[in-house]
């Protein structure tokens, strides 16, 4: 028999512009951050030159979390593939949590549209290049509720 949970990891994945920041502060929950941890350690949360190092750094937040026995733990950045979803499982695995996602099913015309009235805009290339990169999260990945947002 498999031991009970500790809590739940639950990741945003969908586009820039396709909610995932305002889902969660509707709800009032405050996730760890991508977009936060950017304007915190480079002071402009558009700037991608440190990536590798900001996703470690909020990697490490979660895990401090985990450690601490958080139940609930939220994680709002693009999350566009398996292969960048696949560290947070792992994590999930070494401290006996779940894995969750809420999926931004949102057009890319649409999320163009949010995306020119942002603070944070993304190239329109860059958009159109994520977009073809998204992957829906599955239950064969591993996840154990998906949650889909549509707009």
């Amino acid at each position: 028999m498999k031991p009970k949970a500790k809590g739940t990891i639950t990741l945003a994945v969908g586009l820039p512009g396709s909610g995932k920041s305002t889902y969660f502060a509707r709800r009032g929950i405050h996730p760890l951050s991508s977009d936060t941890l950017r304007l915190w350690l480079l002071d402009d949360e558009t700037d991608q030159s440190a990536q590798p190092l900001i996703f470690l750094t909020l990697r490490g937040l979660l895990q401090t979390r985990l450690r601490l026995g958080r139940k609930r733990n939220y994680v709002d950045a693009t999350n566009l593939t398996p292969r960048e979803r696949r560290p947070y499982f792992q994590l999930a695995a070494q401290y006996g949590y779940r894995m969750h996602a809420v999926y931004f099913d949102v057009p890319l015309a649409t999320c163009l549209k949010r995306n020119q009235r942002r603070h944070r805009k993304v190239p329109r290339a860059v958009m159109e290049r994520m977009a073809r990169r998204l992957a829906p999260p599955s239950r064969s990945e591993g996840f154990t509720k998906i949650l889909t947002v549509k707009g």
